[in-house]
């Protein structure tokens, strides 16, 4: 690594810890904001899933601020389970990631507390509620349209991401053998030819690809790739090291075609793609104002997924590639949309031109660059480290 690209790590290294300083205390009873200025609100699966870099960055204060975040979240809980989509507001229901992103956070911070029987109550009432979310009542689990973390897009059935998240948090907790059945779950095929045949159960994989399925449920399935699922999929190590090899160098061809097209202007990967376009079947009216190509959800780029990407690049060995790529995510992070601060660390950039199109000091863009930067010092991925272990073990 140049020396020029190790100072600016460094540098943005101490960007993100002020984000976070700066983030964590906001006006809702004193939780963390989800960004410096724009969201003052406290949403859980942002703050969920910026446990990740704020459990590595070692920092009293920042795990302080989460562990409240975390014990707010199961006084609020629902009496059958259910986590709510803002800390504080007990009401707010209805997210499919909530609650699997409660009991990973949960899993974390008992292994970077000590504390192993941190929420227990909480936790053991948000296992039941999850296991009612198979509508074939077996693993896998189920979700809404737009229920996730992307609430301008559409995922139908078994999603990937969710599905990721739900087998990490059974390893974490030490639930074994529910999660060896997922993992077989999502190992099946997904369904084509229109024909259900007796005992025939959907699953993940995708035919001739190396990726996993976006969705699936019954005949339908979308074979639109979702990096942030499969990237977590490779940390998990529910892809196999030769799958992950395999898609990783798919992901890095398919993302030089679309630079050579036009519709990639960083090199980084797009949240999703090939982008949903108004011709294609899957397109919804509402994304004309909301969701374009190549924008939001729709093939947007996200600095906390480019996290997760450079941490599954470590995963797999890709050491080289991974310094590459965080070097690119240094360099984006500093694009901010008010022009105002030396690191924007944005929401997320439109993927043709990489002009900052959401708000800066973004809470778990500028923490999953503090896990990424960990992961690629360290060559190894914090608390995925013990669940491909496991994972090995069972295979």
């Amino acid at each position: 690594m140049q020396t020029e690209d190790r100072q600016e790590i460094e540098e943005a290294k101490e960007a993100a810890l002020e984000v976070l300083f700066h983030n964590a205390h906001g006006p809702y009873h004193g939780l963390p904001r989800t960004a410096g200025w724009g969201y003052p609100e406290p949403y859980t699966r942002d703050l969920m899933i910026s446990i990740f870099g704020i459990a590595v960055s070692g920092n009293h204060k920042l795990l302080e601020s989460i562990r409240r975040v975390l014990e707010t979240l199961a006084k609020n809980q629902t009496e059958r389970g259910h986590i709510p989509s803002l800390v504080h507001d007990k009401e707010d229901r209805g997210s499919s990631d909530t609650t699997p992103l409660f009991l990973l956070g949960v899993g974390i911070f008992r292994k970077v507390s000590g504390k192993s029987d941190f929420l227990n109550e909480a936790v053991e009432k948000a296992l039941k509620w999850m296991e009612h979310q198979s509508p074939s009542d077996r693993c896998l689990v189920a979700q809404q349209p737009t229920s996730d973390w992307r609430d301008e897009q559409w995922v139908t059935g078994y999603g990937l991401y969710v599905n990721t998240l739900v087998y990490s948090y059974l390893r974490l907790l030490g639930q074994h053998e529910r999660a060896g059945r997922i993992l077989r779950e999502m190992s099946r095929f997904t369904i084509t030819g229109g024909t259900i045949h007796h005992h025939v159960h959907e699953g993940l994989v995708v035919k001739h690809k190396p990726y996993y399925a976006f969705w699936s449920y019954k005949i339908h399935s979308s074979e639109r790739f979702d990096l942030l699922g499969n990237s977590i999929a490779i940390l998990s190590g529910i892809a196999s090291p030769s799958r992950a090899e395999e898609m990783i160098s798919w992901i890095e061809e398919e993302c030089a075609g679309m630079r050579k097209r036009g519709e990639l202007a960083i090199d980084l990967p797009p949240n999703f793609f090939p982008f949903i376009k108004p011709e294609d079947p899957d397109w919804h009216v509402r994304y004309e104002t909301y969701n374009k190509p190549g924008e939001y959800h729709n093939g947007g780029i996200w600095p906390f997924v480019c996290g997760f990407y450079v941490a599954a690049l470590v995963a797999a060995k890709r050491y080289t590639l991974a310094m590459e790529k965080l070097v690119a995510l240094t360099h984006i992070i500093k694009i901010s949309n008010t022009g105002n601060v030396n690191f924007g660390f944005n929401e997320w950039l439109k993927a043709q031109d990489g002009k900052a199109m959401g708000q800066d000091w973004q809470t778990w863009s500028a923490a999953l660059y503090l896990y990424a930067v960990k992961c690629v010092e360290e060559k190894r991925t914090p608390f995925f480290e013990e669940i491909r272990t496991i994972a090995t073990q069972d295979v």
